[in-house]
């Protein structure tokens, strides 16, 4: 896959050709992280951290509820580390500081080791120190504690000169069943594709900022397909991963999607289909995944209107609305339309009664002993932690990106009950 880079140096987005000079500026990078975002994991490098001037904390603490960040540069220490995979990032990004004795002390699921080599052989302090350590020994003595490698070579970084796929081919035999993620030189999807091919992805920064190609080329370059029209199966599923319907996408589509930020697929008959045009029943695009196979996409959709059904229906596989999303969006419906003196326009606009079913619910949940005893109590307590989000504009996606957030953080608090709440 493609790894897109954002590299912050004075809070702002740039990009170095050999580690030294600058070649633009490309500004604030949160714009630019929810764009990349859309295709999967980012990197996120604080190059001021790196080259010990100063960090960019509080800017890359803001991107990462926008896009899935591995971060990296100036992370030495193990309390470093674990501060950033605490915040949400999905991995950190280790440099010097990748030995054994620290590394051993990090969660290895969620650690990269980054090295850097110059005609083979490991540079470190910028790029500007020799070690006199072959990079593949090097791999060798890390294999055990990292589930992936970052080799940037050094003399093609931000150069744009390509890839030299038989040495990154030699470069992913030697990481075992670690990752590999390429950094420097890479000038075309084609080689995107030809290293993903390979079991390697592609951190990719120069390239995109300059135009060389785009992040759909780069899919496109790595799609496949078996039919003879050439399109890829689109399987479309909303925020909760319930799956609205299946539609087809091309080359065209595919870009203009990632350009517009909505869903745009290829009818077999009619061209380009701008979902929503005419219905209303627009899709906001959140992700495209691909499958293992690299023969289907999957579109992650914030799902606006009736649905995606042509029949005015939320799917495509019937017509009948269920789940926890369903709940919330009746819930949502009621407080724009829920009739004065109805108890749902009482929960709304009475915050104490609200308050009040919340504590009264979540007490008989507490207490409850019987298996459909605790169905229907826990179905209470979550129909009640509905209204009071949707009565604040939280919908369940966002309820979701928190619940995973949690799930990331490596170090935890205690968990016992506040003074009083047992009461």
């Amino acid at each position: 896959m493609i790894i897109p880079s954002i590299d912050i140096m004075n809070n702002s987005t740039v990009q170095l050709v050999g580690g030294e000079k600058q070649a633009l500026d490309a500004g604030d990078p949160r714009p630019i992280a929810r764009r990349f975002g859309q295709v999967g994991e980012i990197a996120v490098v604080d190059l001021d951290a790196a080259l010990g001037r100063g960090d960019n904390v509080e800017l890359i603490e803001s991107l990462l509820p926008i896009a899935d960040c591995r971060v990296g540069g100036g992370i030495r220490d193990v309390d470093t580390a674990l501060r950033w995979l605490d915040r949400g990032a999905t991995k950190v990004v280790l440099g010097t500081a990748a030995k054994p004795d620290l590394l051993r002390q990090l969660p290895k699921e969620r650690v990269i080791a980054a090295l850097d080599a110059r005609s083979g052989e490991v540079v470190v302090e910028g790029w500007r120190t020799r070690t006199g350590v072959d990079v593949a020994d090097a791999i060798g003595e890390l294999v055990p504690y990292v589930s992936g490698f970052l080799i940037t070579i050094v003399e093609r970084e931000g150069r744009l000169t390509g890839v030299d796929l038989d040495h990154a081919a030699r470069l992913r035999e030697r990481c075992g069943p670690a990752r590999l993620t390429l950094a420097g030189g890479v000038s075309t999807a084609e080689e995107v594709a030809a290293l993903d091919g390979l079991g390697i992805d592609a951190q990719v920064g120069m390239a995109i900022y300059t135009d060389k190609f785009s992040l759909a080329d780069s899919l496109a370059a790595m799609l496949r397909s078996d039919r003879p029209d050439g399109l890829w199966p689109t399987v479309v599923v909303d925020e909760l991963g319930v799956a609205l319907g299946l539609a087809y996408s091309s080359r065209e589509s595919l870009a203009e999607t990632l350009k517009t930020g909505r869903a745009v697929y290829q009818s077999r008959s009619r061209g380009l289909w701008r979902k929503g045009e005419t219905s209303g029943a627009i899709q906001t695009l959140v992700r495209v995944d691909t499958d293992c196979d690299r023969d289907t996409l999957l579109f992650v959709v914030r799902q606006h209107g009736a649905g995606f059904c042509h029949l005015d229906t939320r799917t495509c596989f019937g017509s009948r609305d269920r789940g926890l999303g369903a709940l919330m969006r009746r819930i949502e419906a009621r407080n724009q339309s829920a009739p004065a003196g109805s108890y749902t326009r009482r929960l709304f606009d009475d915050p104490e009664l609200l308050r009040a079913k919340l504590l009264e619910e979540a007490g008989e949940l507490a207490d409850a002993e019987t298996t459909q005893e605790v169905v229907h109590e826990a179905a209470d307590v979550i129909y009640f932690a509905c209204v009071r989000a949707a009565s604040r504009g939280v919908d369940l996606a966002a309820i979701e990106a928190e619940l995973d957030a949690r799930a990331l953080k490596v170090r935890r608090r205690g968990g016992d009950a506040k003074p009083g709440a047992r009461s």
